[in-house]
């Protein structure tokens, strides 16, 4: 039998056992082990045994049960009497840490941000939490858009980091800052921050996987830097890198040795969710470039990997991943003439969105966005009004809004008689003047759509004067699609001017290009204007195959037409407010133009 100084350790020992295996068990005993941690306390243990088992009980309460009231209770009682324990810290600020989440999934984050600057405040000697708490409440003002705030903390964690002597976790903080100001948009700071990350990275001698981890990081801001810039081209280099880097990431093996400093245990992102990054800003890039089937390519392998990673993990970023992805899958859809499917796919994001009200707060814009899109190809011009006008009432992104303004002046130069609004819409998107983002892609898509006004306004030599502006700028970053438009749209000009063989110099690229791409609009359009210039010049074979050409691009077009109008996810054109609809009713075939088309 035990003696008298034994016993307390022994039951505890008992019941931590019983919980543990019932924690463990296939499928896992909750409420049993739950009885067992309960126990603990009708033993009236000391404050270290009774601060650990409130935080064991608010743990598994939070991880594995809905009582997310209880949980609290307990993680609360936890947090109070383990600050009265000498030399408890991982116990004190485990509890902050979880309480402080379980605050904010409550809606509870004023409660949350002092108990995290209170746990910071108290934890500067114990290196891991102090930084894991500074990362916490950086994440929570970033969650709130406080950019400002959270920059501010990343700066501390930074020099906390080079204090403690730790060159990788003041990587890891400096990255992360760098990437709030990317997305706020402060390149003047953006430069020199991310000069200094690459020294930091390069010259930090450490485990290799964490080494390559920092590299992706830094290559993943490189890269969206110059993708949010529309520079396709030159890109190039900083893409072919990070591909590199996660290919050797991929063949190194995870060391289990611990590093010496406390303040080196982090990870930026497991390696499988690098490998899903890397993926998607090859789709952004693919699809920018107009390298569409190489774009369903990767999209296809990362929605793959995604499933696989789904059934094990439930972490936020991977749904944000899979949305992104499909974003970017479905303006491709839209470009190669598979409209049916876009739309599919726009619903899946419907339903991704429903389960998670701050992804849909996020992607709203966006979705309502791609409806517009869906709208123009099937010639729904009042109901693409209405969805990009609630797009940008919801984004506050200055490229999305850019983008959607374009978007927007197109259905107005279409309709033909929203002349006040057009030009209201034209000033604030004017190449020539003060454009409101530094994208050099939507400059040059910007002075497309004035080439295309002048176009139909008949004020030819202006429309060749825009159009030459945005072939300049699009062959110089590898722009596909622009060229292909750009070209077509010349050549167009050239043939209503009675120049024939300078509008078949235009058209016969445009083809080629848009066949490469592809491109179903462009192959239709060019297809009818060689069909007409053949005719012209008396090339009646040439002009045959050219008719063919359009007839078959008409067919394939017109048949997804009526595919996409007859499917149930059509009626998604018609929701412009709140949450997406949940059920989506059917409806009795095509309501839609089809004039646009033949």
């Amino acid at each position: 039998m035990a003696t008298g100084a034994e016993a307390p350790e022994s039951w505890y020992l008992a019941l931590l056992g019983f919980a543990e295996h019932f924690r463990t068990s296939s499928p896992p005993k909750i409420r049993l082990c739950v009885h067992c941690l309960q126990a603990v306390f009708q033993f009236k243990p000391p404050q270290r045994v009774e601060a650990r088992t409130h935080l064991q009980l608010g743990s598994v309460l939070y991880h594995h049960t809905k009582n997310s009231d209880l949980a609290r209770s307990h993680l609360e009682k936890a947090w109070c009497i383990s600050q009265q324990v000498p030399q408890f810290e991982d116990v004190k600020f485990e509890a902050a840490s979880l309480l402080s989440e379980l605050y904010c999934q409550q809606n509870l984050v004023d409660s949350a941000k002092p108990l995290l600057r209170k746990a910071i405040q108290i934890s500067q000697q114990t290196p891991y939490w102090h930084c894991r708490l500074l990362f916490q409440l950086a994440q929570l003002h970033t969650l709130e858009k406080d950019l400002v705030s959270a920059c501010d903390l990343l700066g501390v964690g930074a020099e906390y980091a080079r204090v403690v002597g730790s060159e990788y976790t003041r990587a890891l903080f400096l990255l992360s800052k760098g990437m709030l100001l990317l997305m706020e948009r402060k390149l003047q700071e953006v430069h020199p921050l991310l000069t200094l990350c690459g020294q930091i990275v390069e010259n930090w001698q450490g485990n290799p996987i964490q080494k390559e981890s920092l590299r992706v990081f830094f290559l993943v801001l490189q890269v969206t830097h110059y993708l949010d810039a529309g520079q396709v081209k030159s890109v190039k280099p900083c893409l072919k890198q990070l591909q590199q880097c996660i290919q050797t990431i991929s063949t190194l093996h995870d060391d289990e040795i611990l590093p010496s400093n406390p303040a080196d245990l982090f990870h930026w992102l497991p390696k499988e969710h690098m490998c899903v990054l890397v993926y998607l800003v090859t789709v952004m890039h693919s699809m920018q470039a107009g390298y569409l089937e190489k774009a369903q390519k990767y999209t296809d392998k990362a929605l793959m990997q995604l499933e696989k990673l789904k059934m094990l993990d439930c972490s936020p970023i991977l749904s944000s991943f899979q949305v992104i992805l499909l974003e970017h899958i479905i303006m491709c859809r839209l470009v190669t003439g598979h409209k049916a499917t876009a739309l599919q796919e726009i619903s899946q994001v419907c339903q991704l969105c429903q389960q998670s009200p701050r992804l849909f707060s996020n992607h709203a814009a966006q979705l309502h966005t791609l409806l517009g899109l869906y709208c123009i190809s099937v010639n729904c011009m009042d109901n693409a009004e209405a969805q990009f006008t609630t797009a940008l009432r919801l984004t506050t992104h200055q490229e999305l809004w850019t983008f959607i303004v374009t978007n927007l002046a197109s259905v107005y130069i279409r309709e033909g008689n929203r002349h006040q609004e057009l030009y209201s819409l034209l000033e604030r998107i004017n190449p020539d003047h003060n454009f409101p983002v530094s994208s050099h892609c939507l400059r040059a898509a910007a002075f497309y759509i004035r080439g295309l006004l002048s176009f139909f306004q008949g004020r030819y030599n202006e429309a060749k004067r825009f159009l030459r502006e945005t072939l300049k700028m699009s062959n110089a970053e590898d722009l596909n699609r622009l060229t292909a438009c750009s070209l077509v749209l010349l050549g167009h000009i050239f043939y209503v001017l009675g120049n024939h063989r300078e509008s078949n110099n235009m058209v016969v690229p445009a083809m080629q290009l848009a066949s490469k791409i592809p491109d179903m609009s462009v192959q239709l359009w060019s297809s009818a204007l060689l069909k007409d210039l053949n005719k012209a010049c008396g090339n009646t074979i040439d002009a045959h195959e050219a008719a063919q050409m359009h007839q078959n691009f008409s067919q394939q077009l017109l048949q997804d037409h009526i595919a996409a109008c007859s499917l149930p996810e059509h009626n998604l054109i018609s929701w412009t407010d709140g949450p997406p609809p949940v059920q989506i009713q059917a409806q009795n075939g095509p309501t839609t133009s089809l004039a646009s088309l033949l």
